[in-house]
């Protein structure tokens, strides 16, 4: 099974929120604990700072695990020594994208480079999905390079937005099925 952003996304949403939760309880336990009438006692430091590294070393966790399942990270390790198969110049004026071509081909497993140069304002690179998910984005400053290198393994038709406000008419900054991916052994998006 290919690993892909929306799957990371769910997983992390998972993780993140079962870590959210725990802290949460901590801290209405310790909150229930204190203000208690009556004893005069509350949580003990022993029980306090065992919890709090045992979030730690949680929170850490979390970060590690996730580091390998992250599917663009061994690429952009690597980045330096990769040459692109494939490159797209595109530019951003005036809240418009002007692409290279009515639409952008490239086939499965192509190291595909989008090259994105703002001339006057900050816009966002993103691309999307058919169900409206994002696969990546990238902000687009001018005066700097601008770019992403993406391996696609899937079959699909890809929409460009802007994904950085850009003023009112940035709202505009759709590219309806901009990028096509086709793959030669025909697998399923």
């Amino acid at each position: 099974m290919k690993i892909d952003s929306s799957m990371v996304l769910w997983g992390q949403t998972l993780a993140y929120t079962a870590y959210a939760l725990a802290i949460i309880a901590v801290v209405g336990w310790f909150a229930h604990r204190i203000t208690r009438d009556g004893e005069g006692r509350g949580v003990t430091s022993a029980i306090f700072y065992s919890f709090a590294g045992f979030l730690v070393v949680c929170g850490v966790s979390l970060h590690i695990i996730t580091y390998n399942t992250i599917p663009w990270a061994p690429l952009d390790l690597k980045r330096a020594t990769i040459t692109p198969d494939r490159t797209f110049a595109i530019t951003v004026a005036q809240h418009r994208f002007t692409l290279p071509a009515p639409k952008l081909h490239a086939a499965c497993g192509e190291k595909v480079l989008f090259n994105v140069t703002s001339e006057d304002l900050t816009y966002g690179f993103g691309l999307f999905r058919q169900d409206n998910s994002m696969l990546f984005q990238m902000q687009v400053v001018p005066g700097h390079v601008n770019d992403i290198l993406w391996v696609f393994d899937r079959p699909g038709t890809y929409t460009i937005r802007s994904t950085e406000y850009s003023g009112p008419a940035g709202i505009g900054m759709i590219e309806r099925n901009a990028v096509e991916i086709t793959c030669a052994d025909g697998a399923a998006n």
